[in-house]
Protein backbone atom coordinates (compact mmCIF):
# COMPACT_ATOMS: atom_id res chain seq x y z
CA UNK A 1 0.00 0.00 0.00
CA UNK A 2 1.35 3.41 -0.98
CA UNK A 3 1.24 5.86 1.88
CA UNK A 4 1.29 9.36 0.49
CA UNK A 5 1.32 11.15 3.78
CA UNK A 6 1.97 9.42 7.04
CA UNK A 7 3.46 9.74 10.48
CA UNK A 8 5.81 7.35 12.21
CA UNK A 9 5.29 6.95 15.93
CA UNK A 10 8.55 7.11 17.88
CA UNK A 11 8.69 6.31 21.63
CA UNK A 12 9.09 9.40 23.77
CA UNK A 13 12.58 10.14 24.95
CA UNK A 14 13.50 11.65 28.28
CA UNK A 15 13.86 15.03 26.62
CA UNK A 16 10.99 17.35 25.80
CA UNK A 17 10.81 17.56 22.04
CA UNK A 18 8.89 19.79 19.67
CA UNK A 19 5.73 18.40 18.16
CA UNK A 20 7.25 17.33 14.84
CA UNK A 21 10.87 16.27 14.70
CA UNK A 22 11.71 16.13 11.02
CA UNK A 23 9.95 16.34 7.72
CA UNK A 24 11.40 15.44 4.35
CA UNK A 25 9.96 14.87 0.92
CA UNK A 26 9.73 11.29 -0.28
CA UNK A 27 8.41 9.66 -3.42
CA UNK A 28 5.01 8.96 -1.85
CA UNK A 29 4.58 12.23 0.03
CA UNK A 30 5.91 13.68 3.27
CA UNK A 31 7.44 11.67 6.08
CA UNK A 32 7.04 12.85 9.66
CA UNK A 33 8.74 11.71 12.81
CA UNK A 34 6.49 12.31 15.78
CA UNK A 35 8.71 13.04 18.77
CA UNK A 36 6.19 14.82 20.96
CA UNK A 37 7.05 13.96 24.54
CA UNK A 38 3.47 14.37 25.77
CA UNK A 39 2.08 11.73 23.41
CA UNK A 40 -0.56 9.66 25.23
CA UNK A 41 0.17 11.34 28.56
CA UNK A 42 -2.67 11.11 31.09
CA UNK A 43 -4.02 13.71 33.50
CA UNK A 44 -2.49 11.82 36.42
CA UNK A 45 0.91 11.74 34.72
CA UNK A 46 0.77 15.46 34.01
CA UNK A 47 -0.10 16.12 37.65
CA UNK A 48 2.87 14.01 38.77
CA UNK A 49 5.18 15.94 36.44
CA UNK A 50 3.96 19.25 37.89
CA UNK A 51 4.13 17.96 41.46
CA UNK A 52 7.74 16.85 41.01
CA UNK A 53 8.72 20.11 39.35
CA UNK A 54 9.75 18.44 36.09
CA UNK A 55 7.11 20.46 34.25
CA UNK A 56 4.94 23.46 34.94
CA UNK A 57 1.46 24.17 33.62
CA UNK A 58 2.94 26.98 31.55
CA UNK A 59 5.46 24.62 29.95
CA UNK A 60 2.80 21.97 29.29
CA UNK A 61 0.54 24.60 27.75
CA UNK A 62 3.40 25.87 25.61
CA UNK A 63 4.13 22.36 24.39
CA UNK A 64 0.51 21.79 23.38
CA UNK A 65 0.44 25.15 21.58
CA UNK A 66 3.56 24.13 19.65
CA UNK A 67 1.97 20.78 18.89
CA UNK A 68 -1.12 22.50 17.48
CA UNK A 69 1.02 24.86 15.40
CA UNK A 70 2.99 21.96 13.95
CA UNK A 71 0.23 19.53 12.97
CA UNK A 72 -3.11 21.33 12.82
CA UNK A 73 -2.67 23.76 9.93
CA UNK A 74 0.66 22.43 8.63
CA UNK A 75 2.23 18.98 8.55
CA UNK A 76 -0.72 16.57 8.43
CA UNK A 77 -3.08 19.60 8.65
CA UNK A 78 -5.99 17.92 10.42
CA UNK A 79 -7.72 21.30 10.91
CA UNK A 80 -9.22 20.55 14.32
CA UNK A 81 -8.70 23.93 16.00
CA UNK A 82 -10.75 27.03 15.20
CA UNK A 83 -9.18 29.45 17.64
CA UNK A 84 -6.53 29.46 20.34
CA UNK A 85 -6.95 31.27 23.63
CA UNK A 86 -4.48 34.20 23.64
CA UNK A 87 -4.58 34.15 27.45
CA UNK A 88 -3.74 30.45 27.83
CA UNK A 89 -0.10 30.94 28.87
CA UNK A 90 -1.02 33.66 31.36
CA UNK A 91 -3.71 31.45 32.90
CA UNK A 92 -1.22 28.60 33.17
CA UNK A 93 1.34 30.87 34.85
CA UNK A 94 -1.24 32.02 37.41
CA UNK A 95 -2.08 28.41 38.18
CA UNK A 96 1.62 27.63 38.60
CA UNK A 97 1.85 30.43 41.14
CA UNK A 98 -1.11 28.96 43.02
CA UNK A 99 0.63 25.58 43.08
CA UNK A 100 3.79 27.14 44.51
CA UNK A 101 1.67 28.57 47.32
CA UNK A 102 0.23 25.12 48.06
CA UNK A 103 -3.16 25.78 46.51
CA UNK A 104 -4.10 22.91 44.18
CA UNK A 105 -7.73 23.09 43.15
CA UNK A 106 -8.14 19.48 42.09
CA UNK A 107 -7.24 16.94 39.38
CA UNK A 108 -7.59 19.46 36.54
CA UNK A 109 -5.33 22.10 38.10
CA UNK A 110 -3.04 23.32 35.32
CA UNK A 111 -4.38 20.85 32.73
CA UNK A 112 -4.95 22.22 29.18
CA UNK A 113 -8.45 21.53 27.82
CA UNK A 114 -10.01 22.27 24.42
CA UNK A 115 -13.76 22.89 24.04
CA UNK A 116 -16.19 22.72 21.12
CA UNK A 117 -17.08 25.99 19.41
CA UNK A 118 -20.77 25.89 20.37
CA UNK A 119 -19.94 26.49 24.06
CA UNK A 120 -19.86 30.07 25.40
CA UNK A 121 -16.55 31.36 26.75
CA UNK A 122 -16.51 34.90 28.12
CA UNK A 123 -12.97 35.72 27.04
CA UNK A 124 -11.25 36.77 23.82
CA UNK A 125 -12.52 33.80 21.81
CA UNK A 126 -15.61 33.63 19.64
CA UNK A 127 -18.53 31.21 19.99
CA UNK A 128 -20.00 30.49 16.55
CA UNK A 129 -21.02 26.82 16.17
CA UNK A 130 -18.71 26.94 13.15
CA UNK A 131 -20.99 29.38 11.32
CA UNK A 132 -19.97 32.59 9.60
CA UNK A 133 -23.39 33.91 10.61
CA UNK A 134 -22.09 34.20 14.19
CA UNK A 135 -18.58 35.39 13.31
CA UNK A 136 -17.20 37.83 15.91
CA UNK A 137 -19.72 36.77 18.54
CA UNK A 138 -17.94 36.87 21.90
CA UNK A 139 -20.09 35.68 24.77
CA UNK A 140 -20.68 37.94 27.76
CA UNK A 141 -20.99 34.98 30.17
CA UNK A 142 -19.27 31.63 30.42
CA UNK A 143 -21.38 28.56 29.91
CA UNK A 144 -21.94 26.87 33.27
CA UNK A 145 -19.52 24.04 32.43
CA UNK A 146 -16.84 26.56 31.38
CA UNK A 147 -17.26 28.31 34.72
CA UNK A 148 -16.76 24.91 36.37
CA UNK A 149 -13.66 24.29 34.24
CA UNK A 150 -12.11 27.58 35.29
CA UNK A 151 -12.95 26.98 38.95
CA UNK A 152 -11.28 23.57 38.69
CA UNK A 153 -8.05 25.18 37.51
CA UNK A 154 -8.11 23.94 33.93
CA UNK A 155 -6.30 25.94 31.25
CA UNK A 156 -8.78 26.77 28.50
CA UNK A 157 -6.55 26.19 25.49
CA UNK A 158 -8.91 27.02 22.63
CA UNK A 159 -12.01 26.18 20.59
CA UNK A 160 -12.38 23.19 18.28
CA UNK A 161 -13.95 23.03 14.84
CA UNK A 162 -17.30 21.27 14.55
CA UNK A 163 -19.88 20.33 11.98
CA UNK A 164 -21.67 23.65 11.40
CA UNK A 165 -24.71 24.11 13.67
CA UNK A 166 -23.77 20.72 15.16
CA UNK A 167 -24.67 18.99 11.88
CA UNK A 168 -28.18 20.46 11.84
CA UNK A 169 -27.99 22.58 8.71
CA UNK A 170 -28.43 20.10 5.85
CA UNK A 171 -29.20 16.44 5.26
CA UNK A 172 -26.32 16.38 2.76
CA UNK A 173 -23.64 17.79 5.03
CA UNK A 174 -20.12 16.46 5.42
CA UNK A 175 -19.26 15.85 9.08
CA UNK A 176 -16.50 18.06 10.37
CA UNK A 177 -17.08 20.85 7.82
CA UNK A 178 -18.02 24.37 8.84
CA UNK A 179 -18.15 27.62 6.89
CA UNK A 180 -15.92 29.23 9.50
CA UNK A 181 -13.34 26.48 9.85
CA UNK A 182 -13.45 24.30 6.75
CA UNK A 183 -13.02 20.52 6.83
CA UNK A 184 -11.58 18.66 9.83
CA UNK A 185 -9.78 15.44 8.86
CA UNK A 186 -9.53 12.04 10.48
CA UNK A 187 -5.88 11.58 11.58
CA UNK A 188 -6.07 7.82 11.18
CA UNK A 189 -6.69 8.29 7.45
CA UNK A 190 -6.76 11.86 6.21
CA UNK A 191 -9.33 11.44 3.43
CA UNK A 192 -11.79 9.78 5.83
CA UNK A 193 -14.48 11.47 7.87
CA UNK A 194 -13.77 12.49 11.47
CA UNK A 195 -17.54 12.14 12.07
CA UNK A 196 -19.35 14.85 13.92
CA UNK A 197 -20.45 17.07 15.18
CA UNK A 198 -17.71 17.16 17.86
CA UNK A 199 -15.15 16.52 15.14
CA UNK A 200 -12.41 18.90 16.23
CA UNK A 201 -12.57 17.82 19.87
CA UNK A 202 -12.18 14.17 18.88
CA UNK A 203 -9.31 14.82 16.46
CA UNK A 204 -7.51 17.11 18.91
CA UNK A 205 -7.60 14.42 21.60
CA UNK A 206 -6.60 11.66 19.17
CA UNK A 207 -3.58 13.64 17.95
CA UNK A 208 -2.42 14.70 21.43
CA UNK A 209 -3.11 18.41 20.96
CA UNK A 210 -4.60 18.60 24.46
CA UNK A 211 -5.00 16.49 27.56
CA UNK A 212 -8.78 16.18 27.27
CA UNK A 213 -11.57 17.96 25.39
CA UNK A 214 -15.25 18.78 25.73
CA UNK A 215 -17.76 17.85 23.03
CA UNK A 216 -21.53 17.98 22.80
CA UNK A 217 -24.08 15.44 21.61
CA UNK A 218 -27.69 15.34 20.55
CA UNK A 219 -27.53 11.97 18.82
CA UNK A 220 -24.06 10.51 18.32
CA UNK A 221 -22.00 13.70 18.23
CA UNK A 222 -19.66 12.56 21.02
CA UNK A 223 -19.84 8.80 20.60
CA UNK A 224 -19.48 8.65 16.81
CA UNK A 225 -16.41 10.93 16.39
CA UNK A 226 -14.82 9.22 19.39
CA UNK A 227 -15.33 5.85 17.69
CA UNK A 228 -14.09 7.10 14.29
CA UNK A 229 -10.93 8.62 15.79
CA UNK A 230 -10.03 5.88 18.25
CA UNK A 231 -10.64 7.63 21.57
CA UNK A 232 -12.95 7.40 24.60
CA UNK A 233 -16.11 9.48 24.71
CA UNK A 234 -18.85 9.73 27.32
CA UNK A 235 -22.34 11.02 26.58
CA UNK A 236 -23.69 11.62 30.09
CA UNK A 237 -27.26 11.36 31.29
CA UNK A 238 -29.09 14.47 30.10
CA UNK A 239 -29.00 16.71 33.17
CA UNK A 240 -25.71 15.48 34.59
CA UNK A 241 -23.92 18.44 32.96
CA UNK A 242 -25.58 21.82 32.49
CA UNK A 243 -26.48 22.95 28.98
CA UNK A 244 -26.85 26.67 29.74
CA UNK A 245 -24.61 28.77 27.53
CA UNK A 246 -24.40 26.10 24.82
CA UNK A 247 -25.86 26.72 21.35
CA UNK A 248 -28.70 24.19 21.29
CA UNK A 249 -30.44 21.70 19.04
CA UNK A 250 -32.72 19.79 21.40
CA UNK A 251 -33.61 20.57 24.98
CA UNK A 252 -34.69 16.94 25.26
CA UNK A 253 -31.43 15.31 24.14
CA UNK A 254 -28.58 17.85 24.21
CA UNK A 255 -25.66 17.32 26.57
CA UNK A 256 -21.97 18.11 26.69
CA UNK A 257 -19.50 15.41 27.65
CA UNK A 258 -15.83 14.42 28.02
CA UNK A 259 -13.59 13.16 25.22
CA UNK A 260 -10.25 11.60 26.20
CA UNK A 261 -7.67 8.97 25.32
CA UNK A 262 -8.43 6.87 28.39
CA UNK A 263 -11.48 5.96 30.43
CA UNK A 264 -9.68 7.30 33.49
CA UNK A 265 -9.25 10.78 32.02
CA UNK A 266 -12.83 10.85 30.76
CA UNK A 267 -14.09 9.85 34.21
CA UNK A 268 -11.98 12.57 35.83
CA UNK A 269 -13.42 15.30 33.61
CA UNK A 270 -16.94 13.91 33.98
CA UNK A 271 -17.01 14.38 37.75
CA UNK A 272 -15.47 17.84 37.75
CA UNK A 273 -18.13 19.41 35.52
CA UNK A 274 -21.21 17.99 37.27
CA UNK A 275 -23.31 20.46 39.20
CA UNK A 276 -26.73 21.98 39.74
CA UNK A 277 -27.41 25.01 37.58
CA UNK A 278 -30.53 27.08 38.18
CA UNK A 279 -30.51 28.00 34.47
CA UNK A 280 -30.91 24.36 33.44
CA UNK A 281 -33.92 22.67 35.02
CA UNK A 282 -32.60 19.23 34.05
CA UNK A 283 -29.67 19.64 36.44
CA UNK A 284 -32.03 20.81 39.18
CA UNK A 285 -34.26 17.75 38.84
CA UNK A 286 -31.14 15.56 38.81
CA UNK A 287 -29.57 17.11 41.90
CA UNK A 288 -28.24 14.47 44.23
CA UNK A 289 -27.94 11.90 41.44
CA UNK A 290 -24.54 12.97 40.15
CA UNK A 291 -21.19 12.28 41.78
CA UNK A 292 -18.08 14.39 42.19
CA UNK A 293 -15.66 11.55 41.55
CA UNK A 294 -16.29 8.87 38.94
CA UNK A 295 -12.72 7.58 39.09
CA UNK A 296 -13.74 5.38 42.02
CA UNK A 297 -15.39 3.10 39.45
CA UNK A 298 -12.08 2.35 37.70
CA UNK A 299 -11.78 -1.37 38.43
CA UNK A 300 -9.74 -3.72 36.23
CA UNK A 301 -11.94 -6.57 37.44
CA UNK A 302 -15.12 -4.63 36.79
CA UNK A 303 -16.45 -7.16 34.29
CA UNK A 304 -16.48 -9.99 36.82
CA UNK A 305 -20.05 -11.17 37.50
CA UNK A 306 -21.47 -8.43 35.28
CA UNK A 307 -24.57 -9.14 33.18
CA UNK A 308 -24.26 -7.51 29.77
CA UNK A 309 -26.78 -7.47 26.95
CA UNK A 310 -25.26 -7.48 23.47
CA UNK A 311 -26.92 -6.29 20.27
CA UNK A 312 -27.13 -9.51 18.23
CA UNK A 313 -28.00 -7.85 14.91
CA UNK A 314 -24.48 -6.39 14.88
CA UNK A 315 -23.04 -9.92 14.79
CA UNK A 316 -23.69 -9.85 11.06
CA UNK A 317 -22.69 -7.34 8.40
CA UNK A 318 -19.28 -5.83 7.61
CA UNK A 319 -16.84 -8.71 8.29
CA UNK A 320 -13.92 -6.76 9.77
CA UNK A 321 -16.05 -4.86 12.27
CA UNK A 322 -18.05 -7.99 13.11
CA UNK A 323 -14.79 -9.81 13.83
CA UNK A 324 -13.72 -7.07 16.25
CA UNK A 325 -17.12 -7.18 17.92
CA UNK A 326 -16.96 -10.95 18.38
CA UNK A 327 -13.43 -10.66 19.79
CA UNK A 328 -14.65 -7.98 22.22
CA UNK A 329 -17.53 -10.18 23.38
CA UNK A 330 -15.05 -12.99 23.96
CA UNK A 331 -13.04 -10.65 26.18
CA UNK A 332 -16.16 -9.74 28.15
CA UNK A 333 -16.83 -13.44 28.77
CA UNK A 334 -13.21 -14.19 29.63
CA UNK A 335 -13.20 -11.40 32.22
CA UNK A 336 -16.23 -12.91 33.94
CA UNK A 337 -19.28 -11.28 32.34
CA UNK A 338 -22.48 -13.14 31.50
CA UNK A 339 -23.67 -12.33 27.98
CA UNK A 340 -27.35 -12.06 27.02
CA UNK A 341 -28.22 -11.57 23.33
CA UNK A 342 -30.77 -8.84 22.57
CA UNK A 343 -32.50 -7.54 19.47
CA UNK A 344 -32.66 -4.01 20.84
CA UNK A 345 -32.31 -2.05 17.59
CA UNK A 346 -35.24 -3.83 15.94
CA UNK A 347 -37.39 -3.03 18.96
CA UNK A 348 -36.17 0.57 19.02
CA UNK A 349 -36.91 1.23 15.36
CA UNK A 350 -40.30 -0.44 15.76
CA UNK A 351 -41.33 2.30 18.18
CA UNK A 352 -41.04 4.85 15.34
CA UNK A 353 -40.14 7.80 17.52
CA UNK A 354 -40.13 10.96 15.26
CA UNK A 355 -36.76 12.23 16.45
CA UNK A 356 -36.05 14.54 13.52
CA UNK A 357 -39.45 16.23 13.79
CA UNK A 358 -38.85 16.82 17.50
CA UNK A 359 -35.44 18.32 16.75
CA UNK A 360 -36.89 20.80 14.24
CA UNK A 361 -39.35 22.19 16.76
CA UNK A 362 -36.82 22.30 19.61
CA UNK A 363 -34.02 23.73 17.46
CA UNK A 364 -36.11 26.70 16.34
CA UNK A 365 -37.31 27.37 19.88
CA UNK A 366 -33.93 26.86 21.53
CA UNK A 367 -31.84 28.76 18.99
CA UNK A 368 -34.18 31.75 19.03
CA UNK A 369 -33.93 31.84 22.82
CA UNK A 370 -30.14 31.62 22.64
CA UNK A 371 -29.85 34.40 20.06
CA UNK A 372 -32.23 36.67 21.94
CA UNK A 373 -30.41 36.28 25.26
CA UNK A 374 -26.86 36.54 23.92
CA UNK A 375 -25.06 39.49 22.33
CA UNK A 376 -25.26 38.14 18.79
CA UNK A 377 -25.97 40.47 15.87
CA UNK A 378 -28.53 38.09 14.40
CA UNK A 379 -31.50 37.46 16.69
CA UNK A 380 -33.52 34.66 15.11
CA UNK A 381 -33.27 31.51 13.01
CA UNK A 382 -34.98 33.45 10.22
CA UNK A 383 -32.18 36.03 10.25
CA UNK A 384 -29.57 33.24 10.19
CA UNK A 385 -31.24 31.76 7.09
CA UNK A 386 -31.34 35.16 5.39
CA UNK A 387 -27.66 35.79 6.18
CA UNK A 388 -26.70 32.43 4.69
CA UNK A 389 -28.60 33.20 1.48
CA UNK A 390 -26.94 36.61 1.18
CA UNK A 391 -23.53 35.01 1.67
CA UNK A 392 -24.20 31.75 -0.16
CA UNK A 393 -20.83 31.52 -1.92
CA UNK A 394 -18.94 31.50 1.38
CA UNK A 395 -21.45 29.84 3.69
CA UNK A 396 -22.98 27.24 1.39
CA UNK A 397 -20.48 26.32 -1.35
CA UNK A 398 -21.23 22.59 -1.13
CA UNK A 399 -24.49 21.88 0.68
CA UNK A 400 -27.38 24.17 1.55
CA UNK A 401 -29.61 24.78 4.58
CA UNK A 402 -32.82 22.81 4.07
CA UNK A 403 -32.73 21.64 7.69
CA UNK A 404 -32.64 25.22 8.95
CA UNK A 405 -35.47 26.12 6.61
CA UNK A 406 -37.68 23.19 7.59
CA UNK A 407 -37.08 24.02 11.26
CA UNK A 408 -38.09 27.63 10.65
CA UNK A 409 -41.41 26.41 9.23
CA UNK A 410 -42.34 24.73 12.53
CA UNK A 411 -44.62 26.36 15.07
CA UNK A 412 -44.32 26.76 18.85
CA UNK A 413 -43.78 23.87 21.27
CA UNK A 414 -47.49 23.99 22.05
CA UNK A 415 -48.30 22.61 18.58
CA UNK A 416 -50.24 19.34 18.70
CA UNK A 417 -47.74 17.77 16.29
CA UNK A 418 -44.84 18.44 18.65
CA UNK A 419 -46.71 17.47 21.81
CA UNK A 420 -47.71 14.13 20.27
CA UNK A 421 -44.17 13.55 18.97
CA UNK A 422 -42.46 14.20 22.28
CA UNK A 423 -45.02 12.02 24.04
CA UNK A 424 -43.80 9.02 22.03
CA UNK A 425 -40.33 9.40 23.53
CA UNK A 426 -41.63 7.89 26.77
CA UNK A 427 -42.01 4.58 24.94
CA UNK A 428 -38.26 4.50 24.23
CA UNK A 429 -37.42 5.23 27.86
CA UNK A 430 -39.85 2.59 29.11
CA UNK A 431 -38.55 0.02 26.62
CA UNK A 432 -34.91 0.48 27.66
CA UNK A 433 -35.75 0.44 31.35
CA UNK A 434 -37.76 -2.76 30.85
CA UNK A 435 -35.00 -4.49 28.89
CA UNK A 436 -32.47 -3.62 31.58
CA UNK A 437 -34.75 -4.68 34.45
CA UNK A 438 -36.22 -7.83 32.90
CA UNK A 439 -32.77 -9.17 32.03
CA UNK A 440 -31.13 -7.90 35.23
CA UNK A 441 -28.44 -6.14 33.16
CA UNK A 442 -25.58 -3.92 34.21
CA UNK A 443 -25.33 -2.50 30.69
CA UNK A 444 -26.13 -3.04 27.03
CA UNK A 445 -23.15 -3.37 24.72
CA UNK A 446 -22.67 -3.03 20.95
CA UNK A 447 -20.37 -1.76 18.25
CA UNK A 448 -20.57 2.05 18.51
CA UNK A 449 -20.53 2.80 14.78
CA UNK A 450 -19.16 1.45 11.52
CA UNK A 451 -15.87 2.57 9.98
CA UNK A 452 -15.27 6.12 8.83
CA UNK A 453 -16.72 6.97 5.43
CA UNK A 454 -14.73 8.98 2.88
CA UNK A 455 -14.98 12.77 3.13
CA UNK A 456 -17.38 13.98 0.43
CA UNK A 457 -18.42 17.61 0.77
CA UNK A 458 -20.44 17.44 -2.47
CA UNK A 459 -22.62 14.40 -1.77
CA UNK A 460 -22.33 14.39 2.00
CA UNK A 461 -21.86 11.56 4.49
CA UNK A 462 -23.05 8.07 3.76
CA UNK A 463 -24.03 5.25 6.08
CA UNK A 464 -21.40 2.88 7.40
CA UNK A 465 -23.64 0.50 9.36
CA UNK A 466 -23.62 -0.39 13.07
CA UNK A 467 -24.99 2.85 14.52
CA UNK A 468 -25.80 2.35 18.20
CA UNK A 469 -26.07 5.97 19.35
CA UNK A 470 -29.79 6.66 19.03
CA UNK A 471 -31.44 4.62 21.83
CA UNK A 472 -29.35 6.19 24.61
CA UNK A 473 -29.53 9.61 22.97
CA UNK A 474 -33.31 9.63 22.65
CA UNK A 475 -33.81 8.33 26.20
CA UNK A 476 -31.22 10.74 27.64
CA UNK A 477 -29.27 7.79 29.08
CA UNK A 478 -25.48 7.52 29.57
CA UNK A 479 -23.32 6.00 26.84
CA UNK A 480 -19.56 5.41 26.67
CA UNK A 481 -17.41 4.28 23.74
CA UNK A 482 -13.92 2.81 24.09
CA UNK A 483 -11.49 1.71 21.32
CA UNK A 484 -12.19 -1.86 20.17
CA UNK A 485 -9.54 -2.15 17.45
CA UNK A 486 -8.95 -1.22 13.81
CA UNK A 487 -9.95 -2.50 10.38
CA UNK A 488 -7.76 -1.36 7.46
CA UNK A 489 -6.27 1.24 9.80
CA UNK A 490 -9.66 2.70 10.77
CA UNK A 491 -10.79 2.54 14.42
CA UNK A 492 -14.05 1.11 15.71
CA UNK A 493 -15.41 1.63 19.20
CA UNK A 494 -17.25 -0.61 21.63
CA UNK A 495 -20.24 0.93 23.42
CA UNK A 496 -21.73 0.42 26.87
CA UNK A 497 -25.01 2.12 27.77
CA UNK A 498 -27.25 1.96 30.83
CA UNK A 499 -30.16 3.81 32.39
CA UNK A 500 -30.27 7.33 33.84
CA UNK A 501 -27.41 8.35 36.15
CA UNK A 502 -25.70 4.94 35.86
CA UNK A 503 -22.45 6.48 34.59
CA UNK A 504 -20.51 4.61 37.27
CA UNK A 505 -21.66 1.23 35.96
CA UNK A 506 -20.64 1.84 32.35
CA UNK A 507 -17.33 3.45 33.38
CA UNK A 508 -16.52 0.36 35.45
CA UNK A 509 -17.22 -1.99 32.53
CA UNK A 510 -15.48 0.16 29.91
CA UNK A 511 -12.38 0.55 32.10
CA UNK A 512 -12.15 -3.20 32.65
CA UNK A 513 -12.47 -3.80 28.89
CA UNK A 514 -9.88 -1.10 28.14
CA UNK A 515 -7.46 -2.59 30.69
CA UNK A 516 -7.85 -6.07 29.21
CA UNK A 517 -7.42 -5.02 25.56
CA UNK A 518 -5.46 -1.74 25.35
CA UNK A 519 -6.63 -1.04 21.78
CA UNK A 520 -5.91 2.70 21.75
CA UNK A 521 -3.22 3.54 19.17
CA UNK A 522 -1.51 6.70 17.96
CA UNK A 523 -2.95 7.83 14.61
CA UNK A 524 -0.64 7.40 11.63
CA UNK A 525 -1.90 10.22 9.38
CA UNK A 526 -2.15 7.96 6.33
CA UNK A 527 -3.47 9.69 3.22
CA UNK A 528 -5.59 6.86 1.89
CA UNK A 529 -6.28 3.16 2.25
CA UNK A 530 -6.58 2.77 -1.52
CA UNK A 531 -3.44 1.21 -3.09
Amino acid sequence: MKRRNFIKAIPATGMIMTAIGTAKAQENGIYFEDKFDLNEVTIAELQNKMKSGRLTSKKITSLYLERIKAIDKSGPAVNAILQLNPDALNIAEQLDNERKQGNIRGPLHGIPVLVKDNINTADKMMTTAGSLALLNHVALRDAFIIKKLREAGAVLLGKTNCSEWSNFRSSRSASGWSSRGGQTKNPCMLDRSPSGSSSGSAVAVATNMCAVAVGTETDGSIVSPSSFNGIVGIKPTVGLWSRSGIIPISKTQDTAGPMARTVSDAATLLGVLCGEDEDDEKTVSGNGKFEKDYTKYLDEEGLKNARIGIEKSFLEGRPGVVDLYKEAIAVLRKKGATIIELDLMKTYYGLEYPEYLTFQYEFKDGLNRYLQTNNTKLKSLGEIIAFNKENEAKVMPFFKQETLESSESRGPLTDKEYVEAIGKRVKVIDMLNSVMKNNNLDAICATSTGLACAIDVINGDYGTGFYFCSPAAVAGFPHITVPMGKVHGLPAGLSFMSTAYKEGDIIRLAYAFESATKKRELPKFIKSSVP
